[in-house]
C-alpha cells in the first residue's frame, strides 16, 4: 500500500512543473517578437545617438554625448519641447479632466436615449483619419475663406480675424485645438464606461445624505474611476510627446519653426538635414520623457491604491 500510494504523489509533483514549463513556452514567441521589434530598436537608437553619420554613407564617427550637447544648444529643439509640453498639459486638461466631467454628466443628467445619441456624436471625430482631420482644419483656419474667420465676421467680431496657422504665435495652438476636437470623444467614451461601473448604491447613499452633484462627483466618481483616469493620463502624455501627423499635415513645423514638436524636428533633422545621429538623440530624449512620465504615473497610482 505504501508503494502504491507513493507513486501518485511523485506524479502529481512532476505534472504541475511540467505544466508551468509548457505554459511558459507559449510566452517565448511573444517575448522574442517584443525583444526584436521593440527593445532592440530602442537600444540600437540609443547606441546610434552616440555617433555622427549620414544615411547615404556607411561611415560612422563616435562623438559620445556631442549630439545631446547639440540639442541643448539648439533653440528649435527647446521650442519643440515646449510645444510638446503645452500639447501634454492641454490634452490632460481636456481629454481627461473635461472628458470625465462630460462622462459623469451624460450618466447623471440625461435620459438613456439621449445619452446614446450624444455618445455617437462625440465619438464620430475619433473615427476620422488624422490626415483628413488635419486637412479639414486647414480649410477651417484659412484667413479668407475659412469658417473660423467667417463665423467671427458673422457675429460682428471681425477684429478677431486671424491667419491662425500663418502666425508663429497661434500656429501650434491651432494644431492643438484640432487634436482635442478629434480625441475628446474617444476618451469620453472610455470614461463613460468607467463611470457606468460605479455602483449606483453609492450615489443613492450620497443623495440621501444630502450631497450635491458637485460633491458627489469629487467624492465618489473621481476616486472610483481612478484607474481609468490614470491610464488615460499616461496614454495622453505619451501621445502628446509622440505627436507627428497633426503638425506635419497642418503646418509642417512652420512658420519659422514655431510649431515644431520633437517628432517633426526629428524627421527634419534626419531626412532634410541628414544628421542621423542628432535625430537619434532626439528620439532617445522622446523615449526617456515618455518612459519617465509613464513610470511616475504608475508609481503615483499604486501609492494611492495602497492608501
Amino acid at each position: 500500500m505504501n508503494a502504491t500510494t507513493a507513486t501518485p504523489a511523485r506524479t502529481t509533483g512532476v505534472r504541475p512543473a511540467q505544466r508551468r514549463l509548457r505554459h511558459s513556452l507559449y510566452v517565448v514567441p511573444a517575448l522574442a517578437l517584443i525583444a526584436l521589434f521593440v527593445y532592440y530598436p530602442i537600444v540600437e537608437n540609443i547606441r546610434l545617438s552616440l555617433y555622427k553619420y549620414s544615411a547615404f554613407s556607411p561611415v560612422t564617427r563616435f562623438v559620445g554625448l556631442e549630439n545631446y550637447r547639440q540639442a541643448a544648444q539648439d533653440p528649435v529643439f527647446w521650442q519643440a519641447l515646449l510645444n510638446n509640453v503645452a500639447y501634454a498639459v492641454v490634452s490632460v486638461v481636456f481629454q481627461v479632466g473635461a472628458a470625465l466631467v462630460l462622462a459623469a454628466a451624460l450618466e447623471e443628467l440625461l435620459g438613456r436615449r439621449l445619452r446614446g445619441l450624444l455618445r455617437t456624436v462625440y465619438f464620430i471625430p475619433a473615427a476620422v483619419s488624422m490626415t483628413v482631420t488635419g486637412l479639414l482644419f486647414q480649410f477651417l483656419y484659412q484667413p479668407d475663406a475659412g469658417m473660423v474667420n467667417g463665423a467671427l465676421r458673422a457675429v460682428g467680431l471681425s477684429s478677431l480675424e486671424h491667419d491662425w496657422l500663418g502666425d508663429p504665435g497661434t500656429a501650434i495652438w491651432g494644431v492643438i485645438a484640432m487634436s482635442q476636437w478629434q480625441s475628446f470623444g474617444y476618451t469620453t467614451m472610455l470614461l463613460t464606461v468607467a463611470v457606468q461601473r460605479v455602483p449606483r448604491e453609492l450615489y443613492e447613499s450620497a443623495h440621501m445624505d444630502g450631497a450635491g452633484r458637485v460633491r458627489t462627483f469629487f467624492t465618489i466618481t473621481v476616486p472610483m474611476v481612478r484607474e481609468m483616469t490614470g491610464l488615460l493620463v499616461i496614454l495622453t502624455v505619451s501621445q502628446a510627446f509622440l505627436v507627428f501627423n497633426e503638425v506635419m499635415v497642418m503646418t509642417g513645423g512652420g512658420p519659422s519653426n514655431s510649431s515644431q514638436v520633437l517628432g517633426t524636428w526629428l524627421y527634419s533633422s534626419a531626412f532634410t538635414g541628414d544628421d542621423m545621429g542628432y535625430a537619434s538623440a532626439i528620439g532617445t530624449v522622446m523615449f526617456l520623457i515618455t518612459f519617465a512620465a509613464g513610470a511616475l504615473q504608475l508609481i503615483h497610482s499604486r501609492r494611492k491604491a495602497k492608501r
